[in-house]
């Protein structure tokens, strides 16, 4: 042991060696058993100051501040404590205690939480660590780590049933698929978990029939005004009526006219043609709609209510198969789209003129008499004339927000392809809906998709699909 530790530490306790006493200083410092205890005294000191540096390290640890993201309860989760961005790097061994019943676990190789978790709540994970300066048999230390599992939200919504004992009460939720001449319908129509939540009814409603002897097919759908206290009838009643109308059009009109002026115009044989078939779908098409309004009018005088309690908009397709293709036919009030998707899915026709932007982001019922007295009117008529199509869809407001958010992407044939992915399982569910075929199974799945999570979008959900 130095004479220099041996002075410096007489030195810290006022012990001063004077000249006088050089020569019993070196014999003190040369003394083997003198040397033995300032060894000593240098390796306590040695173990006072590791043994602080320890205990410090650990304090700095418990007390560092470590954020992980937020989990929701039911969604798969995963989350990574870097080692390394955290300084952690002397840490030799980890587990973690407090996540098997949240239905997650960790990973001490990669220091990864991952799992879905089984419930919500505000939970301290116990981090527990070992040091590489400590022995293997220490016992660990502790380190506690906050994590916040949200609840899922669709748990927080009730499902109250509609009161069945109310006027015009209505399932809340159906489904059906069915055999339309050549094609199949697949169509689903749910009550939205706003309106689950008060217990209030499905205002969205829909209608379609195949007419055998005519080969004409009519399909409509309606969306009753969420502020109006009879919607859901409103909605029943204009497309129902609409079915109603054509089916006694069909059984008294002979449609072979309207056979012949599409065959000449198909072959370029007449004069005039697409003008009188401009003409036939106004005023056919046109008809039909104000009966369903005068229905509606007396409908709300014989209740004593006003009709604006019946507000509901209102879109509907008449469909027939000829040899030389598909003829389809349109109405629209309304924010409800109608999209013809052609036979190898590269291109959209949007079928009828959402009332969506011009009036600033008020829509249109079938209840208003102003819109048949409108300028606008002629352009609430669609007519397309198709060799073949893949899809022809009718859909409410509670699919368009959500998955095409916008009017312009209506017309994009990009967004139309992710909705077709969305149908054919591409969602978190993998709810994949069946086409092209007539069974409850494709109902059922169709209903089942309409059950999809869009955080905003809790409207009413309808959609009818001819594939």
């Amino acid at each position: 042991m130095g004479k220099k530790y041996i002075r410096e530490l007489f030195a810290a306790k006022n012990i001063i060696i004077t000249s006088s006493k050089d020569q019993l200083f070196e014999t003190f410092v040369n003394d083997e058993q003198n040397q033995r205890l300032a060894q000593q005294i240098l390796e306590n000191q040695q173990k006072l100051m590791d043994t602080w540096q320890y205990k410090s390290r650990l304090v700095d640890i418990q007390q560092q501040q470590v954020v992980i993201p937020n989990a929701t309860a039911g969604k798969p989760y995963q989350a990574r404590l870097d080692f390394r961005q955290l300084n952690w790097t002397d840490i030799s061994w980890s587990a973690m205690e407090g996540l098997e019943e949240y239905g997650l676990q960790y990973n001490p190789q990669t220091g990864e939480i991952q799992g879905t978790p089984v419930k919500s709540g505000d939970i301290r994970l116990k981090l527990k660590f070992r040091l590489a300066t400590a022995g293997e048999g220490t016992a660990p230390n502790e380190k506690l780590i906050p994590l916040v599992i949200n609840p899922d939200p669709k748990s927080l919504w009730k499902d109250i049933p509609g009161d069945q004992a109310a006027p015009f009460w209505k399932p809340d939720s159906v489904a059906e698929s069915a055999l339309l001449g050549d094609r199949f319908v697949t169509v689903a129509s749910k009550r939205g978990r706003s309106h689950a939540n008060v217990g209030s009814f499905r205002d969205d409603d829909y209608a379609f029939r195949y007419f055998e002897p005519s080969g004409w097919s009519v399909l409509a759908v309606a969306d009753g005004a969420g502020s109006a206290k009879l919607s859901r009838e409103g909605a029943r009643l204009a497309c129902t009526g609409i079915v109603q109308y054509f089916e006694q059009y069909f059984n008294t009109v002979p449609s072979g006219d309207f056979d012949a002026l599409l065959q000449e115009h198909v072959a370029g044989t007449g004069t005039d043609t697409q003008k009188k078939i401009t003409r036939f779908v106004y005023d056919n098409l046109g008809k039909a709609a104000f009966t369903v309004h005068k229905k509606l009018e007396e409908f709300a005088a014989n209740q004593q209510v006003s009709i604006k309690d019946l507000h509901s908009t209102l879109i509907f397709v008449l469909l027939k198969k000829y040899a030389f293709g598909y003829v389809i036919m349109s109405f629209g009030v309304g924010d409800c789209p109608i999209g013809l998707l052609n036979r190898d899915c590269s291109e959209i026709t949007l079928m009828n003129r959402l009332d969506v932007g011009e009036f600033g982001g008020g829509t249109r019922f079938i209840t208003m008499p102003e819109i048949f007295t409108s300028d606008k009117f002629p352009t609430r008529f669609g007519f397309k004339l198709v060799p073949d199509f893949s899809y022809l869809m009718l859909m409410t407001d509670g699919i368009y927000d959500p998955k095409f958010v916008v009017e312009a992407n209506l017309e994009k044939i990009d967004t139309w392809k992710e909705f077709l992915a969305d149908l054919g399982g591409k969602n978190p569910e993998n709810t994949v809906v069946p086409t092209g075929i007539a069974s409850p199974e494709a109902a059922r799945s169709l209903s089942a998709w309409l059950d999809f999570w869009s955080p905003g979008n809790h409207d009413d959900r309808t959609l009818m699909i001819v594939s």
